[in-house]
């Protein structure tokens, strides 16, 4: 064969070799890229105008990469997501998000889901705290936080169960209609009433209760009831005060032990009352009756000095009360015998002061059976219907004859003036001077005005043995006053005078030992302290 013929002929078998080299390495690329578009990071075209390709860090750990990062944010909330839904309780964790872009024209990004699950791993190693999901019951100024809703029932059916013991009544949350926002409050059910109305409603149903109820009207007598058709026993019962409850997320320290709650719900606390003073009224008696030691009760209000302090009827007081913070108010219907007294009869008399009585006939007990709707707030009777009572024995009432004229007041003789002398043992000031005051003394100078205490008749006016210039008042109640040691006389005996009135000028004339004016009140013709009776 010719050097160019075997030439050609090589030539042609390098160029079939080629081909077939060729062939198999674009097989070769089509394989590797089948291999990597299911094993390696997805790899696309990015657009070139500025960071394109960002490397996303959660809480400082890196998470995955992202051709958008816009996505990062919906990536995190579903995170979120599978963490809350992993727990009933809520989860706290740190999420902060941040980034690290670059431009590139082709980048690997993460699939979405693995972005999530890398998240979702770095939120679990990053969780602060797990809150409990939790009740907060509210009552009054008392707040508790319990753990389920069965401990809040728990807690109202204990303060219940102090005045129902045959567990006729119980406990329910329900929604507060006259709020807005989602808080519960409570009712309390009967279960005799419930079982009643069930059957109520089967009879209903069948069209009998109507029919019953029409015969049994036209049927009975209108008796009156014997003492043993009355049903004794509980009657009502709710609670005294407010109760709201409101769901709440909370750490377990923040959460109160249920026999702990209990305890300080149901126990008696020291919670301040008004008292308003009754006639007959005395601050020891007060005290007692309130169950609080003398020297406590003059401490808590400021316009009682010490145990000697006037009241009045109808002034307010501070006292305490042994209370519970969730009071329960109930109706007792109950049967008793007692001992009774009749009302006070009054037989008025307008000749009389109103502080002039006499009784005219003494009272004596009778003796009676009663059925009575008893009301309670805790353990203290706040309400009681008699419903039926029978007399064993009337009670002879008290009669009393009494005044119905306002008696008349009495001031201080002078205006301003120092306290020199009260009434009653002293010792002598001076010479002939007495060790058992009969008055009180005021030190002013000379030629001060002196009014009468109260409108009244001068009765003497002029010298008196000891006295000096003094001016003697009587009065309508039958009191007379005195005022001695004056410098001058303004009225006669026999001239009527009114309260205020200027009846003389204060001195130093008779038994004295300086400039004053002496006062007295005479009852019955005997001197008596003035400060009991001055206005």
């Amino acid at each position: 064969m010719s050097e160019s013929i075997q030439d050609k002929f090589m030539m042609k078998i390098s160029s079939r070799h080629y081909k077939k080299v060729k062939i198999a390495y674009i097989k070769v690329a089509v394989f590797a890229s089948v291999i990597a578009a299911f094993f390696l990071p997805q790899r696309q075209p990015l657009e070139s105008e500025g960071d394109n390709l960002f490397t996303v860090y959660l809480n400082g750990v890196q998470v995955g990469v992202m051709g958008n990062i816009e996505e990062a944010d919906e990536c995190l909330v579903a995170a979120r997501k599978e963490l809350a839904g992993s727990s009933d309780e809520m989860v706290l964790a740190e999420s902060e998000l941040s980034w690290q872009g670059e431009e590139v024209l082709w980048g690997a990004v993460d699939d979405r889901s693995v972005i999530i699950s890398n998240m979702l791993a770095s939120l679990q190693d990053s969780v602060k705290e797990t809150l409990n999901r939790s009740y907060t019951v509210k009552i009054n100024e008392y707040t508790v936080n319990l753990a389920s809703t069965q401990e809040v029932l728990a807690l109202l059916q204990a303060s219940i169960k102090k005045y129902d013991d045959g567990n006729n009544y119980y406990a329910d949350l329900v929604q507060d209609s006259k709020r807005e926002l989602n808080v519960l409050t409570t009712q309390i059910y009967s279960v005799k009433e419930q079982e009643e109305e069930e059957a109520e409603e089967v009879m209903s149903s069948v069209g009998i209760d109507a029919a019953l109820d029409e015969m049994f009207e036209a049927i009975e007598p209108d008796l009156e009831k014997e003492f043993s058709d009355y049903e004794l026993g509980l009657l009502e019962l709710d609670f005294g005060d407010t109760v709201e409850v409101v769901e709440s997320y909370l750490q377990s320290y923040e959460l109160t032990p249920l026999e702990q709650a209990i305890e300080e719900v149901t126990k008696d606390q020291e919670k301040e009352q008004i008292y308003e003073v009754v006639a007959g009224d005395t601050l020891s008696q007060i005290a007692e009756k309130n169950e609080i030691p003398l020297d406590e009760l003059i401490a808590m209000n400021e316009t009682i000095e010490n145990e000697n302090s006037t009241i009045r009827v109808g002034d307010e007081l501070i006292v305490t009360v042994p209370e519970p913070e969730l009071s329960v108010e109930r109706t007792e219907q109950m049967y008793y015998e007692e001992d009774y007294e009749a009302d006070v009869i009054y037989v008025d008399n307008d000749d009389w002061y109103t502080n002039q009585t006499q009784t005219l006939q003494e009272p004596s007990a009778g003796h009676r059976k009663v059925v009575a709707d008893v009301s309670y707030r805790n353990n203290e009777e706040i309400g009681r219907e008699i419903l039926k009572e029978e007399i064993t024995y009337a009670a002879v009432p008290k009669i009393v004859e009494r005044g119905t004229k306002i008696p008349p007041t009495y001031l201080k003789p002078i205006s301003g003036g120092r306290l020199s002398s009260v009434f009653g043992r002293r010792k002598a000031p001076t010479r002939r001077a007495s060790t058992n005051h009969k008055g009180v003394d005021w030190a002013t100078p000379v030629g001060t005005a002196v009014m009468a205490s109260s409108t009244g008749t001068v009765a003497k006016a002029g010298w008196g043995s000891g006295y000096g210039y003094v001016v003697y008042i009587n009065h309508a109640d039958g009191r007379q006053t005195r005022y001695g040691h004056l410098s001058k006389v303004l009225v006669k005996q026999g001239q009527t005078v009114t309260q205020g009135q200027k009846i003389a000028l204060s001195g130093n004339t008779g038994v004295s030992t300086g400039p004053h004016v002496h006062f007295e009140i005479l009852i019955n013709g005997v001197q008596v302290d003035p400060f009991k009776y001055l206005n």
